[in-house]
């Protein structure tokens, strides 16, 4: 349910209707304890297990069709809200709980097709397509 809200208040902010993106942006906070704002670009195909509890989304994200992710998950940056710097989560990765995906200001991460971030990870730069980041900080586990 919050991922098809955030989906819809996204869609509705392209159609120029803010005041209506904004309250729904205010009701999956509400409701789910969730940050996740409108101008952050998503796919309507992502699964946001456990009700997206706790997750926590920079605006300069764009997270692409068939990622999952888990409750208590931080993607963000210290970047200027529609900057050319952002995070991309590419298809089909998977976010476990708790972890941290943290940009610098003048930075962009991306986290490859079918990547997977450990629980509790904290990933400070890349990961390869078809890589595992894992610890504190994240160290790439490439796939054999």
């Amino acid at each position: 349910m919050p991922a098809f809200l955030w989906w819809l208040s996204y869609r509705l902010y392209q159609l120029h209707l803010t005041p209506l993106a904004w309250l729904l942006k205010a009701a999956n906070f509400v409701v789910f304890h969730a940050v996740l704002p409108f101008q952050a670009e998503v796919d309507p195909h992502i699964e946001l297990m456990h009700q997206g509890l706790g997750v926590v989304v920079h605006p300069n994200v764009t997270i692409e069709q068939g990622v999952r992710i888990y409750n208590h998950v931080t993607i963000g940056s210290d970047a200027v809200i529609g900057s050319q710097y952002r995070i991309t989560i590419c298809r089909g990765a998977v976010i476990g709980t708790g972890a941290k995906i943290i940009a610098k200001r003048e930075q962009s991460i991306r986290i490859g097709v079918g990547a997977k971030v450990g629980a509790n990870a904290v990933v400070l730069q890349d990961v390869p397509d078809g890589a595992t980041a894992v610890g504190v900080p994240a160290r790439i586990l490439l796939r054999q």
